[in-house]
């Protein structure tokens, strides 16, 4: 595909057949994706391909409770799981009570799901130059997730599809320790991949008018 299709046309998809990704063809999505850039270009991205179905099964069921305060919060108005503003809900109830349907029935059980690839990164090689400052920690990554993407389009251009959540981070513990995974190496993003069912073509985003501005932030809009 051009690049600029696989670009505009690669979507979050969920609902997949039960076609299986070949492992030649998923190991040429890696060889690929490879070339992603990371800070100094240390390298520290780990990728593990989960074939088995328990273990799939538990990474999903690790994800419920993030997905019930997520739903909780979204029908009160919030924005899900923002650092701004205190939530309105009680997190540790809603996050404990299991007859909350998660909103993506797809984590309830992962087994069927295709392709299950777990991205970490060593954090002993990331350079986290806000690591001091008083807010949420983002710089680390962009050491790992440029080479997520590059396997969500990796997929796409292969005919597969997927969907990349980090709704498996906040119980990093539990999966470092499912996954046998170093406590110094964190849980980036959790990827499911398929064959999705439908393939959209048309996506919806802003127009680079509303979101780039030339100089400063209340600058004017950037248009070509």
């Amino acid at each position: 595909m051009d690049l600029y299709d696989v670009m505009r046309t690669t979507f979050a998809a969920r609902d997949f057949t039960d076609d299986e990704i070949p492992d030649e063809t998923l190991y040429r999505i890696l060889d690929n994706a490879r070339f992603a850039p990371s800070g100094g270009n240390r390298q520290g991205g780990r990728v593990i391909v989960v074939k088995d179905a328990d273990t799939k099964t538990a990474l999903g069921h690790l994800c419920l409770p993030q997905l019930r305060v997520y739903g909780e919060q979204r029908a009160n108005g919030e924005s899900p799981w923002q650092s701004i503003k205190p939530t309105a809900i009680d997190v540790d109830k809603v996050w404990n009570d299991e007859s909350i349907p998660a909103v993506i029935p797809m984590f309830e059980d992962l087994s069927s799901t295709p392709t299950v690839l777990v991205i970490a990164v060593d954090l002993g090689v990331v350079a986290s130059l806000d690591k001091d400052l008083d807010r949420v920690g983002i710089i680390s990554g962009g050491s790992i997730y440029p080479m997520a993407w590059n396997i969500l389009l990796g997929a796409r251009n292969e005919g597969f599809g997927g969907t990349l959540t980090t709704l498996l981070a906040a119980q990093e513990s539990k999966a470092q320790e499912l996954l046998g995974l170093e406590s110094h190496v964190a849980i980036a993003a959790l990827l499911t991949l398929g064959k999705p069912k439908k393939q959209l073509s048309k996506l919806s985003r802003k127009k680079v008018e509303d979101f780039v501005t030339i100089d400063r932030a209340d600058g004017p809009a950037f248009s070509g």
